[in-house]
């Protein structure tokens, strides 16, 4: 589940933190509200910006052999 958390503190910083989003998308997805709510400061980037996402691809094969007896 992808989620937006923010804390706003009473100096008028405010804290972001995204969860559930894979790779470097996050940026993507809060670059509108970081444009609208100012100059940012510093960013941590999280493990999960670091991941990959997995795409497998499975094929399977059947083979049928048969004996002549």
């Amino acid at each position: 589940m992808e989620t937006l958390e923010f804390v706003i503190y009473p100096d008028g910083r405010v804290l972001e933190k995204v969860t559930g989003i894979v790779g470097a998308s996050c940026a993507e997805v809060t670059a509108a509200i970081e444009a609208q709510l100012g100059q940012v400061v510093s960013q941590e980037k999280t493990s999960e910006y670091f991941d990959q996402k997995l795409e497998l691809s499975v094929t399977a094969t059947a083979q049928a052999t048969y004996s002549q007896w």
